[in-house]
């Protein structure tokens, strides 16, 4: 700790420490007028001694010491590392959860991943599909469901008829097989405009998921635990990490409207 003598009748603002050396000027959270006798600061706080110490009004009047507790730099880590991993995790269950729906939704070829969605009755209580059945694409154009248990068939069959995949159901008793139809190209065109509009909606949740976290900044702000510069640069970095997953929808959504195009 270092310790420095000033002369007397010198005013001070005394401020939250950056994480960093800065040109910017510091934001103030105490100010302090009178004759200053010594004061002193270490990495992680900052002591005052005066006479005649006059606080703001939102501090009491009080003579002797003022001690300032500020946010050290690994403090100011911390609070950034777990609040960007929480919403770096949320944002990733919303590319999830668009890329589910757009599994949902077939193309010209033939995948398991299109009955993901499908819920079957099964004692009383909806399940998913593929946790009672395997799924297998013999062709390109076609689709096996075998059930683990036979007596399944006549619910697996309804719940299909019952979604909106468009197609009718063969069941022979031992397997249901699904023809695909090829699709149309007003029918691509509508499936296109239904995976765009999926997209804008991964794309609000995540900035959604951003407020949240900005939220977050402003919360430790008021508890004063970071300062305002603090609280843009950590908004700045979070920015970067919100516009990542923003590219990653739109190359989702352009691979697979690209698909939905393609004949």
């Amino acid at each position: 700790m270092a310790t420095y003598s000033l002369t007397p009748a010198t005013s001070v603002r005394s401020v939250y420490q950056r994480p960093r050396f800065s040109a910017k000027p510091l934001t103030t959270l105490v100010s302090l007028q009178g004759n200053l006798s010594s004061w002193s600061s270490s990495v992680s706080y900052m002591k005052l001694k005066a006479k005649n110490v006059v606080v703001d009004k939102t501090l009491p009047h009080k003579k002797s010491h003022a001690t300032i507790k500020c946010a050290t730099l690994e403090e100011i880590e911390a609070e950034k590392t777990l609040i960007e991993k929480n919403a770096k995790e949320r944002m990733e269950k919303a590319i999830d959860s668009m890329l589910s729906s757009f599994n949902s939704i077939r193309t010209g070829r033939s995948n398991p991943a299109m009955l993901d969605k499908i819920e079957v009755e099964y004692y009383g209580s909806p399940v998913n599909l593929k946790t009672i059945a395997q799924i297998s694409t013999p062709d390109s154009s076609s689709l096996l469901v075998q059930p683990y248990d036979k007596s399944n068939l006549k619910a697996i069959e309804k719940a299909i008829v019952n979604s909106d995949l468009g197609v009718t159901p063969s069941n022979d008793g031992e397997v249901i097989r699904l023809s695909l139809p090829q699709l149309t190209s007003e029918r691509r065109k509508e499936l296109s405009k239904i995976v765009a509009k999926q997209a804008e909606e991964g794309k609000v949740a995540i900035r959604n998921i951003r407020r949240d976290a900005i939220k977050s900044y402003d919360k430790l702000e008021k508890e004063k635990k970071l300062s305002e510069d603090n609280i843009k640069d950590l908004s700045a970095d979070l920015q970067k990490v919100t516009d990542e997953y923003m590219k990653k929808i739109d190359s989702i959504f352009k691979q697979k409207e690209k698909e939905l195009l393609t004949v």
